[in-house]
């Protein structure tokens, strides 16, 4: 689960490595986010001459988290790291590349450019 504070690695080619999360969006009360849950995020690292610079104000969508996830069947999926991937304007990918594994659950939230 992330919340506020989290620091995040970044899972595209944008530019930024390490992102701190700011904000989880959907509702007013809602602390934590889980796997395709949207949230406000700031640039920590960022590798120089790139789309995304250190300092910048995001949106991104969570694709793995360390803590566990339950699927169907009594299954449980576990990564060893938090990891996002910045969002345009648009809700579409700002990298053109997905680096690392994303979480099956993406595929039924609309995410189908990066799964």
């Amino acid at each position: 689960m992330i919340q506020t504070e989290t620091v995040l690695n970044v899972d595209d080619n944008s530019g930024a490595k390490k992102v701190l999360c700011m904000r989880v969006l959907g509702g007013s009360r809602k602390r934590f986010a889980s796997i395709g849950d949207i949230i406000i995020v700031a640039v920590k690292e960022a590798i120089p001459h790139h789309k995304v610079k250190k300092c910048d104000v995001m949106e991104a969508v969570i694709v793995r988290t360390a803590n566990e996830l339950s699927r169907t069947h009594e299954t449980w999926v576990k990564f060893d790291d938090n990891a996002a991937v910045i969002l345009s304007g648009s809700g579409e990918p700002l990298g053109k590349r997905i680096f690392g594994p994303v979480a099956r659950a993406l595929r039924s939230q609309c995410f189908m450019k990066i799964v």
